[in-house]
C-alpha cells in the first residue's frame, strides 16, 4: 500500500476503460479484415516492413516530421505534446528505477512518483530532466491555447469544429500538465526537493502560503490531476485523440500493403480514426478558400463517417483534387474513402443498364498503339486534331478507339459511387482492346489514365499519357518540333500531376518548343481547376469561381498563353481567364515543320 492513495482511482478507472475499449476496437477490426489482409499481416511482422514501421512511428507519430515541413510552429506544437509526454513517461520509469531499483512498482506509482517519493533522497538530475520535460510539453499546451483562441497565429486560416467527445477530451489534455505542475510544486513547497521549475514555484509557495492552506492545496491538486487523466482516457476513444492509438497500427498495416478499396472494409477504421482532426487539410482546400463552404473538407468527412453521420451531401462535395491527401501527416488515403463511401450510398447495380454494350465497336485504324481520347477530349476536338498531326509526322499506325464516339473509361461513375456499372464499362473497354491487339494505348485524358492504370486489367499493353509519348517521339528522333520565343505557363491537372505523379514530362516537351514560366503553387501543390468530376454537389458557378482564381494566377506570371494537358482542365481555365489556352498536343501540333503558330 506505500504506493496508494484514494486519489489513484480516478486515473485507474479511465486507464482500465481506456484499455477495454482500445482492445475491443483492435481485435474487431483484425477480425474483419478479409482473409488475405490477415494473412498478408502474419507474413510481413517479420520482415525489414516491421523495422520501417518502427522508425516512421519515431519520425512521424512522435516528432511530427510532415506537419513541421508544412507548417513549423504547428509541427512544435504536435511535438512538444507528443513526444513531451512520451519522454515524460519514459524518463520518469528510469526515474523511478533509479530511486528504487529494478522491482515491482504498480503503475501509480510511476505517474504519481513525486508524490511518493518525498522520503527519498533527493536526485537534482532527474528533478532538472522531468521540469524540462514538463515545461517542454506545457509550452505546446499553450500553443494549443494560443491556436483555438487565434489560428492565425500559428498559420492556419480555420481550425477545426469539435464535437462533445473532443470537448471533453481537449479540456482535460489541456489542463493535465499544468495542474500536475501545480500538484508537484505543492508537494515540493511541503517537503522540499523539485528542479528549477517545480522547486522555485514550491519555494514561492512556501514562502506565501500557510502550511495547512498547502496541505489541503496538496491533496485536491493530486486528485485534480488524477481525475484530469481520467477523464482524458475514459473521452479519449470516442474523440479526435484516439488517432493517438490508431496511428500507430495503420503504419504498420500501411507497411504491410494493406489498402482502402472501392468497397467499404475493416481496414478503413484503421484510416479514419487514425485522423487527428489537426485540420492541416482545410487550408489547401479551395471549396473553404474560394467559396467559403466550411463544412465538407476531409477533417469533416472523416469525422462524419466515423461516428455514422455521414451525409451524402457532405460525401459528394468535394473537388477530388488530392490537395488535402499531399498535406495529410497521416497519409490516409482520402479519395479512395471518399469513393467507397459514395459506392455505399449510392450504387445501385443494374444488370440491364448497359445491354448496348454488345457488338459495340466504332474504333478505326490498325496499328500497335492504340488512342482512347476519352469523352473530354471528345468535347475537345482541336487536342484530337493535334494527335492526328502528331501521329502522322511520327508515322505511327494508330488504332483509334473512340475516334467516332464509344464509351466512357467508367472513372466518372466511380467517383459518382456507381461503382459496378463503371466495372461493366471496364471490362467492355478491356475486351476491346485486347481484341484489336494494340501493345501501347494513349490518352490525353488524365482521368482515362489514371483509371486504365489502376483498375483496368490490361497485362501487355503499356499505358502512357500523350505528354509522356509525345516525349519518347521527342527522345527518339521521330518528331521534330521548331523553338520559338513564345512564353508559356503550364497548369497540373489534379489527376496527371497527384493523382499519377506525371510532373516533369509536359514540362520537357514544353521547354523543346519554347520558355516556361512556372506559377507559385505547380506540380504536387497545384491548384485544381474547379472542373473536377468527382464533385457531383458544386455548382456551375462556383465551378467558374475557382476557374477565375486560377486563371488569375496564371495571368500574373507574364506569359503569352497557358498550356495544360487535360482537357477538362482546358475547357475550365478557358472559360474564366483572358489568356489564351492550349493542350499541350496543340503547341506541339504548332511546332511541328511547316505549320504555322495559331
Amino acid at each position: 500500500m506505500e504506493h496508494f492513495r484514494l486519489f489513484v482511482l480516478p486515473f485507474w478507472v479511465g486507464a482500465g476503460f481506456l484499455l477495454v475499449v482500445l482492445l475491443y476496437k483492435y481485435i474487431s477490426w483484425f477480425i474483419g479484415l478479409a482473409p488475405a489482409e490477415r494473412k498478408m499481416f502474419w507474413r510481413s511482422l517479420p520482415t525489414r516492413a516491421t523495422w520501417k514501421s518502427v522508425c516512421e512511428i519515431g519520425s512521424e507519430s512522435l516528432l511530427h516530421r510532415k506537419i513541421w515541413r508544412t507548417n513549423p510552429l504547428l509541427g512544435y506544437m504536435h511535438m512538444s505534446l507528443a513526444f513531451g509526454w512520451f519522454l515524460l513517461i519514459a524518463v520518469g520509469w528510469i526515474e523511478t528505477i533509479a530511486y528504487l531499483g529494478f522491482r515491482y512498482v504498480p503503475l501509480q506509482g510511476h505517474v504519481f512518483f513525486k508524490y511518493f517519493a518525498t522520503g527519498l533522497e533527493h536526485k537534482p538530475v532527474f528533478d532538472f530532466l522531468m521540469d524540462l520535460l514538463l515545461l517542454f510539453v506545457l509550452s505546446g499546451v499553450a500553443l494549443a491555447w494560443g491556436k483555438r483562441v487565434y489560428s492565425r497565429a500559428m498559420g492556419m486560416r480555420r481550425t477545426t469544429k469539435h464535437l462533445l467527445g473532443d470537448r471533453v477530451a481537449l479540456s482535460a489534455l489541456w489542463f493535465v500538465f499544468p495542474v500536475r505542475l501545480i500538484a508537484e510544486s505543492t508537494t515540493c513547497a511541503l517537503y522540499g526537493g523539485g528542479g528549477f521549475l517545480t522547486g522555485a514555484v514550491g519555494a514561492w509557495m512556501a514562502e506565501h502560503v500557510s502550511t495547512l492552506a498547502l496541505m489541503n492545496l496538496e491533496s485536491a491538486a493530486w486528485w485534480a490531476y488524477s481525475a484530469c487523466l481520467g477523464i482524458f482516457f475514459v473521452a479519449l476513444p470516442f474523440s479526435r485523440y484516439m488517432h493517438i492509438f490508431t496511428e500507430i497500427p495503420l503504419i504498420f498495416l500501411r507497411h504491410y500493403e494493406l489498402r482502402s478499396t472501392e468497397k467499404e472494409g475493416s481496414f478503413d477504421h484503421f484510416q479514419v480514426e487514425a485522423c487527428s482532426r489537426c485540420g492541416i487539410c482545410i487550408d489547401p482546400c479551395q471549396l473553404q478558400s474560394v467559396l467559403g463552404i466550411n463544412d465538407v473538407q476531409s477533417v469533416y468527412f472523416l469525422r462524419d463517417r466515423r461516428y455514422r453521420m455521414l451525409r451524402l451531401a457532405t460525401a459528394d462535395n468535394c473537388l477530388m483534387c488530392g490537395r488535402c491527401a499531399e498535406k495529410c501527416p497521416v497519409d490516409i488515403d482520402l479519395n479512395t474513402l471518399r469513393l467507397n463511401s459514395r459506392d455505399t450510398m449510392r450504387n445501385v447495380p443494374d444488370e440491364k443498364r448497359y445491354d448496348y454494350f454488345k457488338g459495340l465497336d466504332r474504333s478505326s485504324g490498325e496499328g500497335k498503339v492504340g488512342y482512347f481520347a476519352g469523352c473530354m477530349t471528345l468535347l475537345t476536338p482541336r487536342t484530337m486534331s493535334a494527335m492526328s498531326a502528331i501521329f502522322e509526322a511520327a508515322g505511327e499506325e494508330v488504332w483509334w478507339a473512340d475516334r467516332e464516339g464509344g464509351v466512357c473509361c467508367g472513372r466518372p461513375l466511380k467517383l459518382a459511387g456507381e461503382t459496378d456499372s463503371a466495372r461493366k464499362m471496364m471490362k467492355y473497354n478491356a475486351d476491346l482492346f485486347r481484341k484489336h491487339g494494340i501493345t501501347t494505348l494513349v490518352t490525353s485524358c488524365p482521368i482515362c489514365l489514371k483509371v486504365f492504370r489502376e483498375d483496368y486489367d490490361l497485362p501487355g499493353i503499356e499505358i502512357l499519357h500523350h505528354s509522356e509519348y509525345i516525349l519518347r517521339l521527342i527522345r527518339a528522333g521521330r518528331l521534330s518540333l521548331e523553338h520559338g520565343a513564345m512564353r508559356f505557363t503550364y497548369h497540373d491537372p489534379c489527376e496527371l500531376g497527384r493523382g499519377s505523379g506525371i510532373y516533369e514530362a509536359p514540362r520537357e516537351v514544353i521547354g523543346v518548343i519554347g520558355e516556361l514560366r512556372e506559377v507559385a503553387e505547380n506540380r504536387e501543390h497545384a491548384l485544381c481547376c474547379g472542373s473536377s468530376l468527382g464533385n457531383i454537389a458544386i455548382s456551375d458557378d462556383g465551378q467558374r469561381q475557382i476557374g477565375q482564381s486560377v486563371a488569375d494566377m496564371f495571368a500574373a506570371t507574364g506569359a503569352g498563353s497557358v498550356v495544360t494537358a487535360c482537357p477538362l482542365c482546358k475547357k475550365a481555365i478557358a472559360r474564366s481567364g483572358t489568356l489564351p489556352v492550349y493542350d499541350l498536343a496543340e503547341i506541339v501540333a504548332q511546332a511541328l515543320p511547316g505549320r504555322q503558330a495559331s
